[in-house]
């Protein structure tokens, strides 16, 4: 299995920003898209908060890796086949688990 964990502190937080980006444009796109996404963004907006909360905890340095999942997991878990950004927060909640990728080579 390729590790995808960043190597970085900055790396980190520029691919928490991504998924926050993503889950944003996920919910325009459902917003825009559906008569009625209001079960969607029932899961999605509180997922959106959670990964912006781990991104305060960045900025403000409150934020710590930890070997448990991430709470947002159970919904990316459970809806995996319809958020096409789930192998992002994969990447995100592994390295909140192992720590930085700071031994891979270049």
């Amino acid at each position: 299995m390729v590790d995808l964990r960043p190597k970085t502190a900055e790396e980190y937080v520029r691919m928490v920003d991504q998924a926050i980006i993503e889950i944003d444009e996920f919910i325009a796109c459902l917003e825009f898209d559906m008569d009625d996404p209001g079960e969607q963004l029932k899961v999605l907006n509180p997922l959106l908060e959670s990964v912006r909360e781990i991104r305060k905890g960045m900025a403000d340095g409150s934020y710590e890796f930890a070997n448990k999942d991430l709470p947002f997991m159970e919904v990316a878990n459970r809806m995996s086949s319809q958020l096409p950004f789930t192998s992002l927060l994969a990447v995100i909640n592994q390295t909140h688990r192992q720590g930085l990728n700071i031994d891979a080579d270049d």
